[in-house]
């Protein structure tokens, strides 16, 4: 008798561990709240040790995320002013994991929370947002800004949005978390040795001849991408812009900046007003440092008319192993601008092609003639960087970094920049720099091909061999 009690009682323990195992995962499982409610009502998720703000959910709330996720780049933040771009894995800075890119409105900045998606399900508390706006606002009402978010230690987290006090969750739209885990260390293989970020094109410009001519020169030099923000451009560049697209060379980034805020024109608020300096440049260019951290080895920034030109080298994966031999502790290389007024123009006409006739925009290779910068007063330089040594930057120079900065000579390396002049130099006065001629062999063809395509160019008009003869 004592034996049947002993062995009833081992029973009745194994089936109520069993049981109790059993509620345990189901209440783990998303799925289990659309049968079973009433399990979530006492539950509150284990988390780091930081302040929590409960999540306030609709009646028919379910664990599963609903996923509004962006089908814009720029996104409302909503109860607020302020707008949100992206957000990506970056786990440099000690105690926080995500970092979302946004636009605030610079005087009505109030406490966030962040919200995470954990493999598909609500976490049940947030945590507390670190908001830090950068230094580069130029007196504009809005500036670009990270905002900081921690990760609760159970959540493998996929999407992250924002929450303001009082604010449904339910109504904000996620955005994805994009990157890998990144530190300090070198990544050992990157999908691109190096990627040019173009700030954003805006307005009606539609400069496709001195825009291919820089893209195909950029290939030449061993660009692997080129990433371009884009507001609005002329109908022959957009054109253009979708058949690089195509082959893989370019990535445009729809930037609609202009249907959310008043974008400026200019640098400076007191000068040109408007809401956001020059289209949100300092974003994008913020933006694509981290969209590209986890896949370039180097990230360049620079305008849609320069072309960052080694001197010493053959292209720019050389001289930057040359550059880190040297500086191996650098992560930032500034590259000092140097402009080629297009008013003054190579007197033989050799590189005055007939095929481009028709084609708009500026013909780079007649203008050999560079002003020597005017040192007395600012020079701006353009920016190489390693991106993972990179927190912010503005346009001229990095604003948070790890590692050391490089200003690079410029007999070493430095910008080709065709455009209006900056000194008012007589022609004798200009330095005669003929660097881009020692590609015209490549460059020419490649770039008749390319105008070819898009069908800017007739078929032939480049010599019956498909050549253009120097």
């Amino acid at each position: 008798m004592d034996r049947c009690k002993e062995l009833r009682g081992k029973f009745i323990f194994l089936l109520l561990t069993a049981f109790i195992f059993i509620i345990l995962a189901a209440v783990k499982s998303p799925q289990t709240y659309k049968s079973f409610p009433w399990m979530y009502k006492s539950i509150s998720w284990r988390s780091k040790s930081i302040p929590k703000k409960s999540i306030r959910v609709p009646h028919n709330y379910q664990p599963v995320c609903p996923l509004q996720t962006p089908a814009q780049t720029i996104i409302p933040l909503k109860n607020t002013t302020h707008l949100l771009v992206s957000a990506y894995m970056d786990q440099r800075l000690k105690d926080w994991d995500v970092r979302i890119i946004g636009i605030f409105r610079r005087d009505s900045i109030q406490p966030l929370h962040c919200v995470f998606c954990c493999n598909g399900w609500f976490y049940s508390t947030s945590t507390p947002a670190k908001i830090i706006q950068h230094t580069d606002n130029f007196g504009f009402p809005y500036v670009t800004t990270d905002v900081m978010c921690q990760i609760p230690q159970d959540c493998n987290a996929t999407y992250v949005t924002l929450l303001p006090d009082s604010v449904n969750v339910a109504d904000q739209t996620f955005l994805p978390i994009r990157n890998n885990k990144t530190s300090g260390t070198e990544v050992k293989k990157f999908q691109f040795n190096i990627t040019v970020c173009i700030s954003n094109l805006f307005g009606d410009y539609n400069n496709v001849l001195q825009f291919t001519q820089t893209l195909e020169m950029y290939r030449l030099l061993g660009v692997g991408r080129v990433v371009i923000y884009n507001t609005s451009c002329g109908p022959d560049l957009d054109r253009l812009l979708h058949s690089y697209m195509e082959e893989g060379f370019v990535e445009m980034v729809p930037w609609p900046i202009d249907h959310h805020i008043k974008p400026s024109r200019g640098w400076l608020f007191s000068e040109h007003g408007g809401d956001i300096h020059y289209f949100g440049q300092l974003t994008t260019l913020n933006e694509c440092i981290y969209r590209y951290m986890d896949r370039s080895h180097y990230v360049l920034l620079n305008d849609i008319d320069e072309i960052i030109m080694p001197y010493q080298h053959s292209s720019l994966m050389p001289l930057m192993n040359t550059l880190q031999q040297q500086h191996p502790k650098a992560g930032v290389f500034l590259i000092e601008n140097h402009i080629f007024p297009k008013i003054h123009f190579e007197p033989s006409g050799k590189f005055h092609l007939p095929q481009w006739k028709g084609v708009p925009g500026i013909n780079i290779l007649e203008h050999i003639y560079r002003e020597e910068p005017d040192r007395n007063i600012y020079h701006p330089y353009k920016i190489i960087v390693k991106p993972r040594a990179v927190e912010q930057t503005s346009v001229h120079t990095v604003l948070k970094h790890f590692g050391e900065v490089f200003r690079v000579p410029p007999d070493v390396c430095r910008i080709v920049h065709v455009r209006v002049a900056l000194r008012n130099l007589k022609l004798e006065q200009h330095n005669v720099d003929t660097r881009l001629w020692d590609f015209h062999q490549k460059l020419i063809p490649n770039v008749d091909k390319v105008l070819r395509r898009v069908g800017l160019l007739k078929s032939g008009a480049d010599g019956s061999d498909g050549q253009t003869h120097i």
